[in-house]
């Protein structure tokens, strides 16, 4: 479990990190229509990808955040990844058969590795804002950028702290969790062998600690609010004020340049095929 890195952030100064937290979120947003926008066909999903998969790059590399722990942070959805793999190779009938009366065709092989290629791209984008922005730069960035919804009473600030906790726990539940797991297994438990159903019914000795781990960690954070007179967001002040900079335009420039590339490949390759 410590090798999934999702959720995690990566303390550094950096270009990236001196952005403005709502500008970072927007462009990821951003960044996710862009890889939705690449077109399902394989002439022309390899160009596209390879653009998001170039701009994620040089993306990290501005961000001084180690690849490798990038790629680290696809662990946690691999399953996710699989399953929707599979389901494309054994369940799509579309296409031709491999083999003579087989089952596996060219187009679920291709919509598998789509699928694949496209969830890795969306991860990685997610896993770039999360390593480059605080809790509490992503909590008072969405905050900020709902702040018109405030016109129709919805909980904005309630909505942005509970987004800022989820993703401030989401390191330490892993850890809480590799914590009970080496535990049991001391004590004789095995997780490793045995088939499916013995798998998930020895995950219950995990599950249970765990729940009464995480119940117990937010009535401790409850109360230390509590006690530090915490009123959300009715006369709050902050420590850092957030201003767009020269940082934040060169981001907008690059991310619509990636839009802009991503809709012409369509329409060029469109044109050819």
């Amino acid at each position: 479990m410590k090798d999934v890195s999702f959720g995690q952030y990566y303390p550094v100064k950096s270009f990236v990190h001196k952005m403005d937290a709502r500008v970072k979120i927007l462009l990821s947003i951003a960044y996710i229509v862009a890889v939705f926008l690449v077109k399902s066909e394989p002439e022309f999903y390899f160009l596209g990808f390879a653009a998001c998969f170039l701009f994620v790059l040089i993306a990290t590399m501005l961000s001084r955040v180690p690849f490798m722990k990038m790629l680290k942070s696809v662990k946690g959805v691999i399953f996710f990844v699989i399953f929707s793999a599979v389901l494309q190779i054994f369940f799509n009938k579309k296409g031709t058969p491999l083999w003579e009366g087989g089952f596996i065709t060219d187009a679920g092989l291709y919509n598998a590795a789509f699928i694949t290629v496209r969830i890795v791209l969306v991860v990685l984008g997610a896993s770039l804002l999360t390593f480059t922005t605080s809790p509490v730069e992503v909590a008072d960035g969405i905050e900020s950028l709902l702040t018109p919804l405030k016109i129709i009473k919805f909980p904005v600030h309630e909505f942005a702290l509970v987004m800022s906790i989820a993703l401030r726990f989401i390191p330490t539940l892993l850890d809480e969790t590799d914590r009970i797991i080496k535990a049991q297994k001391a004590r004789g438990a095995d997780f490793e062998s045995g088939r499916l159903f013995r798998r998930i019914k020895a995950l219950i000795p995990v599950l249970i600690p765990l729940l009464i781990s995480s119940f117990r960690r937010a009535d401790e954070l409850a109360d230390a609010m509590d006690a530090r007179c915490y009123a959300g967001s009715k006369n709050r002040t902050r420590y850092k004020k957030m201003k767009p900079s020269y940082r934040d335009l060169l981001g907008v420039l690059a991310v619509a340049g990636l839009i802009v590339g991503v809709v012409m490949l369509n329409g060029v390759l469109g044109v050819a095929v």
